[in-house]
């Protein structure tokens, strides 16, 4: 029931508390629309489908260019290492191809192979686009927090020529950083030749960019994963559902032209039993210190190329020379080495060629992505956590043979454990690893082990190798993804049911000198309007009172402009201050749904602030909700109250 204040000298004030009995004004209906007070469905609408379809049509797309740049990048490598092209062209292949320069017979030439390559990628990057540099994910995330997901419309073809090159003459990287690099580069192109929003821009980024990456691995699920822990930063239907269909139309493409076993042939493993699955999990954390290390050791090159007394664009021909001294070194650390990883899982490696793989190619991928030259970095990280993986297995293996460690689950779970730790994509490495090599009895061991090896790198490491490039600079990414904390908060939890309404047929000047007195009700920053049956008109904020050029004169109902934003105690903050944002306003009227409505008080924007108390506490307030009598028969106790927020005024 509305509460009477006693009259006061100037009755320019008409009643404060809370007005529960006070109707909205019948011209209010229009408002009323607006708010949406019954509201639909926000989770879809219209362009979620239109949005779903061009993420198909982008799917399709990326998948034919990926299996274009792997064809490149298979006619460099037989021309740069054999002189011909019979072996892609002239010899029938079962599965996405990639022809390894190992076997070569170069001799000291190989050395200047993958320099000649970085030299071209420098080229291109000088005077094509610098955003062509590195492995791509962390420049499409850039794009996304800073530039509306704006990607040059020239990416999309120098990144796979200059990386094709760069791979194709030996480079020691992965093709699919630079498939995914130009699946999203593509999204985003789509998303500028029409006329979209720029979270829709965002999605169809991301659409190509998980639809690369399931054109390369078969792995529609990881690839899902991956876009929504390293691009999308949210988990909405509204980008979802696209980004879905997105990587099921590659994976389609993929099984129709190469079919759809498995990309690591691993053979059947048993399923571990507690004291391998331990170990494993161990093995994890070992891995997790690894992935920190490979990290830190990365962007140390990095800054180490930065000092060189020369222009950047010939950094990656130097990178190359290092890469290929250790390419004559050891010929399968060259190219894409997706046959490594295969061999890896599969246990064909013996312990002097695991130590190969995780010392040399370590060496030479660091050096040669240090460089800038373009090229990817799944690959390399999974041969290099595999084979250290694997190292452990077979160590542990011999030393321990009753913990029943099977060094092929161990490889694979330092293969995931890697990638989980140096990128905290946590849920891609696990659903990549179980995707690629279709092992049900790994699923709990990569659990165990990423799980370890992500705790482990957040405790050591704040940024990834994914964001340290971007965050030095100066670009703010997000550590963590949660709901929207103001989406579960209603506003009749917060708003303030204490309003002071003002009368519209009282003059400025009465309500000036009311304001001069400076009673505990003038501080208030709006006051609700009302007429003389009681509706309400309007809200006249402070400034507008205290407006030098207002005659004194002029009635308080006449100086109303718009009819007030309203809102009902069941919408979510998030809504509402959405509205105020839409409407350009600092405060709200909340109002009952009953016919007539009934005025209860305001939603301001201090209240909204006020309800971050309630997040805080959640974070902080550590207090026992149940407590335990031992004299007594045990028997739960009522829960501690939260603590009320605190109401700025």
């Amino acid at each position: 029931m509305a509460k009477r204040i006693s009259s006061r000298p100037t009755p320019s004030v008409i009643e404060s508390g809370s007005p529960g009995a006070v109707p909205i004004a019948p011209a209010l209906d229009a408002t009323l629309d607006e708010a949406r007070v019954t509201r639909k469905s926000t989770l879809l609408n219209h362009r979620t489908l239109w949005i779903g379809l061009l993420a198909v049509i982008l799917g399709i797309a990326a998948a034919e260019i990926a299996q274009l740049l792997m064809f490149m990048i298979n006619i460099i490598t037989d021309i740069t290492f054999y002189g011909r092209i019979s072996d892609v062209t002239e010899t029938t292949h079962v599965g996405s191809f990639v022809l390894s320069p190992a076997n070569n017979q170069l001799g000291l030439w190989v050395i200047l192979m993958p320099a000649i390559g970085g030299l071209i990628a420098g080229v291109m990057a000088r005077w094509g686009s610098r955003a062509i540099q590195g492995h791509g994910i962390p420049e499409a995330m850039e794009q996304i927090l800073q530039h509306d997901s704006n990607i040059p419309a020239r990416v999309t073809w120098l990144k796979p020529v200059s990386s094709a090159f760069a791979i194709g003459t030996g480079g020691p990287f992965g093709a699919e950083g630079p498939i995914i690099s130009t699946g999203g580069a593509l999204g985003s192109v789509l998303g500028q030749l029409l006329s979209v929003t720029a979270t829709e821009r965002k999605t169809l980024l991301a659409a190509g960019a998980a639809a690369g990456m399931a054109a390369v691995f078969g792995a529609p699920l990881s690839s899902l994963a991956m876009a929504v822990e390293l691009l999308l930063f949210e988990l909405r239907p509204r980008s979802l559902i696209p980004v879905a269909l997105a990587a099921v139309a590659a994976t389609g493409v993929r099984y129709a032209t190469y079919g759809a076993g498995a990309v690591f042939s691993m053979p059947a493993v048993l399923e571990p039993g507690g004291s391998a699955l331990v170990s494993y999990i161990i093995l994890g954390a070992i891995v997790g210190v690894l992935s920190v290390w490979v990290t830190k050791a990365v962007y140390a090159i990095e800054d180490g190329f930065a000092k060189l007394p020369v222009h950047w664009m010939w950094w990656p021909a130097i990178g190359g020379i290092f890469a290929g001294v250790i390419g004559w070194l050891a010929p399968r650390t060259m190219g894409v080495g997706y046959d490594n990883i295969d061999a890896i899982v599969s246990g064909d490696f013996g312990v002097q060629m695991l130590i190969t793989m995780c010392v040399l190619k370590f060496a030479a991928w660091a050096i040669a992505l240090g460089s800038g030259t373009s090229g990817g970095t799944l690959a390399p990280l999974f041969i290099i956590g595999g084979s250290f993986g694997a190292l452990l297995g077979i160590g542990t293996e011999h030393i321990l043979p009753v913990l029943g460690i099977d060094p092929r689950i161990a490889a694979l779970v330092g293969m995931a454990a890697i990638f989980a730790g140096s990128s905290r994509a946590l849920l891609t490495a696990i659903l990549f690893a179980f995707e690629t090599t279709r092992q049900a009895p790994v699923l709990l061991p990569l659990l165990g082990g990423c799980t370890a090896a992500y705790m482990v790198s957040a405790l050591i490491m704040r940024n990834t190798i994914m964001t340290e490039k971007i965050v030095r600079r100066g670009v703010l990414v997000p550590l963590e993804y949660s709901a929207d904390f103001l989406q579960r908060i209603t506003v009749g939890q917060i708003y303030t049911r204490d309003v002071i309404s003002l009368k519209a047929g009282d003059t400025l000047g009465q309500v000036r000198q009311w304001l001069a007195e400076g009673g505990p009700d003038t501080r208030h920053h709006g006051y609700p309007v009302m007429d003389s049956s009681g509706a309400v008109t309007g809200v006249l904020t402070i400034r507008e009172l205290l407006n030098p050029t207002t005659d004194t004169a002029t009635q308080i109902g006449e100086m109303v402009q718009r009819s007030p934003v309203v809102v009902a105690e069941d919408y979510p903050l998030r809504e509402a201050s959405d509205m105020m944002v839409n409407a350009g306003v600092g405060r709200l009227v909340v109002m009952s749904r009953t016919r007539p409505p009934k005025l209860l008080g305001m939603l301001t924007r201090s209240d909204i602030i006020n309800a971050n108390v309630y997040r805080l506490d959640e974070n902080r307030d550590a207090r026992r909700q149940l407590r335990v009598d031992l004299r007594r028969p045990l028997r739960p106790l009522r829960p501690i109250r939260r603590r009320r927020a605190h109401r700025m005024r």
